[in-house]
């Protein structure tokens, strides 16, 4: 009797033990020591960035915009793609642009708006890689 009582507390030990080795395991696999949301360092976001040089056109309230933007994207490859695409980058800001006014740009919401537009539109160009962020770097209304 005391042999049994001895191995189901062993066997109870060496469950309790796996148990803890595999949930180690997987708390290591999803807290993980190489994080991708990591923040990249300047040197890798420039080089993964394009500017857009400076843009003038008009908006839907018959107001002009003069702005400039720097799209920051995944890869060096996504941003050699982007760099072919400058032409097709530039119609969709007019394309965007166009069909706002004036009030629609106003304030922070307005630039949020813009650069969140921007993006999806711009990720819809990508074949390979995508854009992370889109910066305004010049603006201007009149």
């Amino acid at each position: 009797m005391m042999k049994n009582k001895l191995l189901t507390i062993m066997l109870i030990i060496l469950v309790t033990i796996t148990l803890l080795g595999v949930a180690g395991v997987i708390v290591y696999k999803q807290l993980g020591t190489d994080t991708p949301n990591a923040a990249p360092n300047i040197d890798k976001i420039l080089e993964q960035s394009i500017d857009v040089p400076e843009l003038n056109t008009n908006l839907a309230d018959r107001k002009y915009i003069q702005l400039s933007l720097k799209i920051q994207l995944d890869s060096k490859e996504a941003a050699e793609e982007m760099t072919k695409r400058d032409f097709q980058v530039k119609d969709i800001l007019v394309e965007v642009l166009s069909e706002m006014s004036s009030k629609d740009l106003e304030g922070k919401r307005g630039k949020e708006l813009l650069t969140n537009t921007l993006k999806s539109k711009f990720n819809g160009l990508m074949q390979d890689g995508e854009v992370q962020k889109v910066y305004i770097t010049s603006y201007a209304i009149s």
